[in-house]
């Protein structure tokens, strides 16, 4: 049987971050991969470009169980940290929107730097090895179909659910509930929504328009651009909003959320201009003639009744819609829920009951906005659990 001090199994972007840093505290260290290469998750994230972190960062920006959990790990290894490890490798990048961060070439030197790193601290990597079985005596022990493994220190960074056609699995989850650990009802997040079935006959023809919006559910809010497609609704306002919404909630559409529309009304009051004709100066002509159609028969605004007009703007400043549901973990670009929090220490993300065994990145109930929020918890926790593992 192979020996090592940590063996992690998953080698996304908590796994080999987490390696790393145990590799260069002289740590002897085996990272586990079921797929045929590493960093397949990294690979095709941001369209293949790598939203690696966001300038932005902030717990505000994680949803959890505890709002308060990743607050230490985000402290001790912040974006800038991770800014000046990209540097160190020449990776040429650059700012979109709201402080994303991409690779101006390919999300492949990402990959090819995390490999660098784990060669240089010593990290033995093994792919197309999956574990069948792990238990536990004075040390953990794997059988995989590599052979026989065991460890003083096991670190799951197996992931979430989302998009299992590149290999999600529940795997993390099961270990957690072999050893006794509480688990959030995992479910998909920053993921698109669906029509009802009556929303879907009236607005599903509108597929491939996008609106620059602001999406409410509850109290929380995200202004960005909402995509119409055949199935529902999606685009970065919808992804956001999704990790918040729940079944049978309904969410609000402000589709001029920069404008008053009352004030835009009140100026064109006594014109003969048609209400469509006025509408498509501002939003997509397409979508205003479907919208007037089910919400509000266009005629000239003078043939218009101030209480017409006055409901006229409260459905567009408002525009109420139930989503049937999410299109799931196939298009999901995150999990939401996951590891308990309250079952880990928040600096370290050892289990409180099992000393030796650590959760990091997706596979815990952490979950970041869109933006470069999630791969940043990917770095931070694995970071946090490379110090001590």
């Amino acid at each position: 049987m192979e020996s090592y001090d940590v063996i992690i199994i998953g080698a996304g972007a908590a796994g080999l971050m987490c390696a790393i840093e145990a590799g260069k505290r002289g740590r002897s260290v085996l990272v586990i991969e079921r797929a045929e290469k590493i960093g397949k998750k990294i690979l095709i994230s941001g369209g293949g470009r790598c939203n690696f972190t966001n300038l932005h960062i902030s717990r505000k920006n994680f949803l959890s169980e505890n709002e308060h959990f990743a607050k230490s790990a985000l402290a001790r290894y912040s974006q800038n940290d991770f800014i000046v490890l990209v540097e160190k490798h020449n990776i040429p990048y650059h700012e979109k929107t709201l402080g994303q961060l991409f690779c101006d070439s390919s999300s492949r030197e990402i990959v090819m730097m995390l490999a660098i790193e784990c060669a240089n601290a010593g990290v033995e990597i093994k792919v197309n090895c999956s574990v069948k079985n792990i238990s536990k005596d004075e040390k953990f022990i794997l059988a995989t179909n590599a052979g026989d493994f065991e460890c003083i220190s096991l670190v799951i960074a197996s992931g979430g659910l989302s998009i299992p056609k590149i290999g999600a699995t529940d795997f993390g989850y099961t270990v957690a509930k072999q050893f006794g650990i509480a688990i959030i009802p995992p479910h998909p997040a920053l993921v698109p929504l669906l029509w009802n079935e009556k929303d879907r006959k009236q607005y599903g023809e509108l597929s491939g328009i996008s609106i620059p919006v602001k999406v409410s559910c509850g109290k929380t809010s995200f202004k960005e651009n909402l995509l119409f497609t055949h199935k529902g609704l999606s685009g970065p306002a919808i992804l956001q909003i999704s990790s918040y919404w729940r079944e049978r909630e309904s969410i609000s559409i402000d589709l001029l959320p920069s404008l008053d529309l009352g004030k835009i009304f009140e100026k064109h009051r006594i014109e003969k201009i048609e209400l469509k004709t006025l509408l498509a100066k501002y939003l997509p002509k397409h979508f205003v003639e479907k919208w007037c159609e089910v919400n509000a028969p266009s005629k000239p605004m003078n043939q218009l009744s101030d209480k017409m007009l006055r409901k006229i703007s409260e459905l567009i400043h408002a525009w109420k819609n139930i989503p049937a549901g999410t299109e799931g973990f196939g298009k999901a670009e995150v999990t939401a829920g996951g590891i308990d929090t309250n079952e880990l220490s928040s600096k370290t993300m050892e289990a409180k009951k099992i000393p030796g065994l650590y959760f990091i990145g997706e596979v815990v109930d952490v979950t970041g906005w869109l933006g470069g929020y999630n791969f940043q918890w990917a770095w931070s926790s694995g970071w946090a659990a490379g110090q001590v593992c």
